[in-house]
């Protein structure tokens, strides 16, 4: 598929978030602005003094007024929280087509906690890790509200193959969530240290002036996946070695810390509306599967095997599914007579390149055409001896047609090809060559040679023309070929759009 960031459509960002980041460029004097914007949405309001009230931030006194909060917690610290929330809420949904909104802010949020707590026990002071942590994998919610069907070919080979899902999503689309996300936040205005953070977060050459954020960002997804993966105790031991020789701090800190994250982020995700299920502190969870240890009369050796046993046939089944998604997807979209593209992907396909031509000024021709009296053909010989014809015509036009072409069976004995960044003349001369060819095919029915003729209608959209649709275009291609055939059959007739 191969996208690039210029092809995405990105959300727009929500309202209010906007009011909230024009009253923070404007410095001190937005103080009163910024409390204004809030308080007039009484959900976010009670959300922030939730938040400021809660044991995240373990204020002495009751904070019970957006003014009290920013005074108290400060400027960049409330608008992230009430940015939080209001991100959060616009980019929200069921889960739909294998992906899980709810599981995703889950996981978002307790990075979030994991971020913020990490920084206080490092004593490195960030207002901004909090969010940055929240909206590091934003780019992940972008490419599945954009391809739905596409991103769950990223999960799936993630699941089959244990692959990097951005090495997953850079092999589909070309770019990763990463470089999304950043787009998307510094496009909606978020401070450009937000939007660097997010797009290194899983780079080993960020710029060195991010490297203790970025690295916060990574340890707080390896926290989250303590809680959300598997592993979990290898992951423990793998965020202590991290952590404690660099900054000399004791294994015990490490402990507390990923406890308490479940705690906060229990406590968290209620304000966020989400339901954290049955999250318990990491070392809870170890005590009850010690204790279903005991309670189970296996040797290790056995353990050992059943889980060998388990993840094999875990592999197994992940690899068939990834197979067998690919083989649905592409049964969706082939002609089962011919193996082209069929009608239902033609569509697909005429939206995005006729968007993509108009977007970016670039030629696109379309030739529609159909054989020639092949009603007789079926009548003499019989259908098995036309369908015959038709896959032999659909090996000839995939040879003579260039890589970057779609030939698609628009139906019965009628196809279309569509010609990227392809003017008229050229349109022309490849319609010539492909009616030369096709009247010197011979296919050998029943011991006989039979020939046939195509008439072609072909349409470009030039540079400098205005916007227009596909259906423009493929009304001009199926006239032209109408009068092809009314002045003959066996020739090449040309539509001119007229936009």
């Amino acid at each position: 598929m191969h996208e690039t960031i210029k092809d995405i459509k990105l959300p727009s960002p929500p309202a209010i978030a906007l009011r909230i980041l024009e009253a923070v460029k404007k410095g001190d004097a937005s103080f009163g602005e910024l409390a204004q914007i809030i308080s007039v949405d009484p959900a976010l309001t009670a959300k922030v003094l939730k938040v400021a009230n809660s044991s995240f931030y373990s204020m002495p006194n009751k904070v019970n007024t957006i003014e009290k909060a920013l005074s108290i917690l400060g400027m960049n610290i409330t608008k992230n929280i009430a940015l939080s929330f209001v991100i959060a809420k616009e980019l929200t949904g069921n889960k739909h087509e294998g992906f899980d909104f709810i599981y995703f802010w889950k996981r978002a949020v307790t990075c979030a906690v994991g971020a913020e707590l990490l920084a206080s026990l490092l004593h490195y002071k960030n207002d901004d890790i909090f969010v940055s942590a929240l909206l590091q994998d934003i780019g992940v919610l972008v490419l599945h509200l954009c391809w739905p069907g596409e991103y769950r070919q990223v999960l799936d080979e993630k699941r089959a193959t244990e692959a990097s899902v951005f090495g997953c999503e850079r092999k589909l689309f070309g770019v990763d969530h990463q470089e999304i996300g950043a787009e998307l936040l510094a496009g909606w205005g978020l401070p450009e240290t937000i939007s660097t953070m997010i797009r290194y977060h899983h780079a080993s050459d960020c710029p060195e002036a991010v490297r203790m954020p970025v690295d916060l960002l990574h340890w707080s997804t390896m926290l989250a996946s303590i809680y959300y993966g598997s592993r979990s105790v290898e992951k423990v031991q793998r965020l202590k070695g991290a952590i404690c020789p660099r900054f000399q701090v004791k294994e015990e800190a490490i402990d507390t810390l990923v406890d308490a994250v479940a705690q906060k982020s229990v406590e968290l995700l209620s304000f966020f509306d989400i339901d954290p299920g049955d999250m318990k502190p990491f070392s809870l969870l170890l005590q009850e599967a010690n204790e279903e240890l005991r309670c189970i009369n296996l040797s290790y050796e056995q353990l050992v095997v059943q889980a060998k046993q388990a993840r094999k046939k875990a592999e197994d089944l992940a690899t068939e599914l990834l197979l067998a998604n690919a083989k649905l997807r592409d049964l969706a979209f082939r002609d089962g007579l011919t193996g082209l593209y069929n009608y239902r992907y033609f569509q697909e396909l005429m939206e995005k390149e006729v968007n993509r031509a108009t977007r970016y000024h670039l030629a696109l021709s379309l030739i529609v055409f159909d054989i020639d009296f092949f009603k007789n053909i079926n009548d003499t010989y019989g259908h098995p001896a036309g369908d015959e014809v038709l896959r032999n015509l659909a090996t000839l036009v995939t040879i003579t047609m260039r890589t970057s072409d779609l030939i698609i069976r628009y139906g019965g004995e009628e196809f279309a090809v569509i010609l990227p960044m392809t003017d008229l003349a050229g349109c022309k001369v490849f319609a010539e060559r492909l009616r030369r060819r096709v009247e010197e095919m011979e296919v050998l029915i029943a011991g006989t040679l039979v020939r046939i003729t195509i008439s072609l209608g072909l349409t470009s959209y030039e540079s400098s023309m205005m916007a227009m649709d596909k259906s423009q275009m493929i009304n001009a291609a199926d006239t032209a070929l109408y009068l092809a055939k009314q002045n003959g059959r066996n020739r090449v007739s040309v539509i001119q759009l007229k936009v």
